[in-house]
């Protein structure tokens, strides 16, 4: 065995003393909670994604939720996801009391077999949440495609859901800030993207997350705004950024809601991460060339991150080494972490977990789901490694997989 000479985390936050000054100047400023910070962040994110608007929260979890619920989405209806994802994607379905559709991937990809997808597709649909599984765009000409296709069957019960006219797409770009699909940011594809900015993700305010959203003809972009703002404060009528002008006290609760907004601690984190990432991105750009060099010659499986259709955020790099079993991918991971290199799975389907098995959902009908899992394996991705870390990488894991693979 090798010896051992670094710790090479997973996916260390990347803090600069940057990100450090603003915290200080947000807390010495006497407004810690939701206020010009957390707005400022949603004016640059919506800029930067071209979106007329964006909403900071306190997670992409909430995010997404939230969304579900500005749609009306609820008791009745159906929202499909995939079965090779995180909880959040579809635990956020459940908690708006709606139907949750898991769908298997397609058996060369981890995408969500688009086939299946539209079969399931009915008259309570209401919505989709694709996934930009580790920064990469999913299919969302094929999946506009389908929707299109299936117009004849949605059955409208609100305003917003009459103006779009169709089973929404509200994707789960947590994994996808700074992607592009068909030159264009994603975040002002899907009707509803909601990003992630938890201490493992790209960019991070330590927990946070944001909504963006493409404008629906005859709906106010400042309306769902203003919706999205009341449930997450309580159904509070003014914020307290608003209650601060002078004689502005009063305020109505217009609804029994939710309380998930973003805080100016936070936010002050977000917001210089936001200066640094432009950089942060070519940086991972950088590290997935030198992996793919090193790994495609090995007759390990990696994903395309970037094409002539679509720019990956380059959040995870997931590899798949289809010879090996379980129980040698298991054996991979921990000879990794003796040479102190960690890694770790990209997912373990749904279906595979306690909650979602007491939902009645079994993974034998996800195969192609399982038959990605059982090898598959996500080396460090992050701003934190040096050149020197990322060889080291290269050469530990190439030396132990041509072991695993000779026995």
């Amino acid at each position: 065995m090798t010896e051992n000479k670094r710790m090479i985390p997973f996916s260390p936050p990347d803090i600069s003393e940057l990100e450090i000054a603003e915290v200080v100047e947000a807390l010495k400023s006497g407004w810690i909670t939701t206020g010009p910070r957390t707005k400022q962040l949603e004016k640059n994110i919506a800029e930067w994604v071209g979106t007329d608007k964006c909403v900071c929260l306190n997670s992409q979890t909430a995010c997404a939720e939230m969304a579900l619920r500005v749609m009306g989405i609820g008791a009745g209806d159906e929202v499909i996801t995939c079965a090779y994802t995180y909880t959040a994607s579809a635990s956020v379905i459940a908690h708006v009391g709606a139907k949750i559709v898991l769908i298997d991937t397609q058996k060369d990809s981890l995408e969500m077999d688009y086939d299946a997808l539209e079969a399931a597709i009915n008259e309570n649909t209401k919505a989709i949440i694709p996934i930009d599984l580790a920064g990469i765009p999913c299919d969302y000409d094929r999946i506009f495609e389908i929707v299109e296709r299936k117009k004849q069957l949605f059955k409208p019960n609100n305003e917003i859901q009459s103006a779009l006219g169709r089973v929404a797409i509200m994707a789960d770009t947590a994994h996808a800030f700074g992607a592009k699909w068909h030159d264009k940011m994603i975040g002002s594809v899907a009707d509803f993207s909601s990003f992630s900015f938890h201490a493992v993700k790209n960019i991070t305010t330590a927990e946070g997350g944001a909504l963006t959203w493409r404008t629906i003809p005859g709906i106010s972009n400042e309306d769902i705004y203003k919706k999205l703002q009341l449930l997450s404060l309580h159904g509070q009528s003014k914020d307290a950024l608003a209650k601060t002008k002078l004689g502005a006290w009063e305020y109505d609760i217009v609804g029994t809601y939710y309380k998930c907004n973003m805080t100016d601690v936070v936010a002050a984190i977000g917001l210089k991460q936001f200066e640094r990432y432009p950089n942060m991105l070519k940086r991972r750009k950088e590290i997935i060339e030198k992996y793919d060099a090193a790994f495609n010659q090995l007759g390990v499986e990696t994903l395309d991150h970037y094409t002539d259709e679509w720019e990956s955020s380059g959040h995870l790099y997931l590899t798949r080494i289809p010879s090996i079993t379980l129980e040698q991918r298991n054996e991979i991971i921990f000879k990794m972490a003796e040479r102190g290199v960690a890694s770790n799975v990209h997912y373990k389907p749904l279906p595979m977990h306690t909650a979602y098995r007491n939902l009645g959902f079994d993974i034998k009908d996800y195969p192609n789901a399982y038959a990605h899992y059982e090898n598959e394996i996500s080396l460090p991705l992050h701003t934190c490694l040096t050149d020197e870390d990322v060889k080291y990488v290269i050469e530990q894991y190439a030396d132990i997989v041509r072991e695993c693979i000779k026995k």
